[in-house]
């Protein structure tokens, strides 16, 4: 078992203003009896992008025992806050599709006597009180197929996981773990027409922008994702624009620093949308 960094609430100081709960990417926050609960350990990256707009200090960051997700652990300490927040976080896990996780759950509630019941929402699927941009979904293992409507032959979509942006990937998504990981500068598949067929198929997508974003959050996160999960190997595809090689070392040292030995591949496209190497 291995420390990682996650948030830490200090009920006292929490006025349940809510103020932080926007700024969460994984969605792991609500207000629940006037305070700001942490409702699943397995949607907290433990970067802190809600520390900042706490009013009230409340939110810092702890370094514990965490090592892979356990829901028998995090099932302890929720029933401790009541039924409001044991129900808040099964439909937190319902939202995001984790089904192993949320049998988890219901069969340690059985094995406590505790009984918890959840709304049935027929006609909205799997979306409980998760963002839709935010969701997981993971459609791998479906066939897709191409066809021809007229002159063009439409091609299927070689994306089957979400989300794909790098901030809003919970570190413990079930689609990283065993997986071939495709780590994307923004702008590559606007100008590399072959992207799907060439460089997703059969691989999950991360995308950022090493310019415009945070490059300090994307070292923090690509080296949680490489350390808590089994990654097969990871590519990553950026333009030959100076700029777009920023991720490179990021993801070179996040590799060596998991200590595991996760083959890397790295392709460069022209901005004439030509696959360099």
């Amino acid at each position: 078992m291995s420390k990682r960094k996650i948030i830490k609430i200090d009920e006292g100081k929490c006025n349940g203003c809510g103020l932080c709960i926007p700024n969460c990417p994984e969605g792991a926050l609500q207000v629940i009896d006037g305070k700001v609960r942490l409702i699943s350990d397995l949607f907290c990256d433990g970067l802190g992008a809600c520390i900042g707009h706490c009013p009230q200090g409340a939110i810092t960051i702890e370094e514990r025992e965490a090592g892979k997700y356990d829901e028998g652990k995090v099932m302890e300490n929720v029933v401790k806050q009541g039924k409001n927040v044991i129900k808040a976080h099964l439909e937190h896990l319902k939202g995001h599709g984790e089904k192993e996780y949320l049998s988890q759950a219901r069969d340690f509630l059985k094995e406590k006597n505790i009984e918890v019941k959840l709304k049935e929402e027929a006609g909205h699927g799997m979306h409980g009180h998760a963002c839709p941009g935010s969701q997981i979904m993971d459609s791998r293992g479906k066939e897709g197929k191409s066809e021809v409507k007229g002159r063009a032959q439409v091609i299927e979509s070689e994306l089957k996981t979400w989300p794909v942006q790098i901030k809003l990937v919970p570190v413990l998504a079930s689609y990283l773990n065993n997986t071939d990981l495709l780590i994307a500068a923004d702008c590559v598949p606007f100008a590399y027409a072959n992207f799907h067929q060439d460089l997703l198929k059969d691989k999950v997508l991360l995308v950022g922008c090493p310019k415009l974003d945070d490059a300090a959050f994307y070292a923090e996160k690509i080296s949680q994702i490489c350390e808590n999960n089994n990654i097969k190997s990871i590519t990553y595809a950026h333009m030959e624009v100076p700029c777009c090689f920023g991720l490179l070392p990021i993801i070179q040292d996040a590799i060596r620093k998991s200590g595991k030995n996760i083959p890397f591949k790295d392709i460069n496209i022209s901005i004439k949308g030509n696959r360099i190497n």
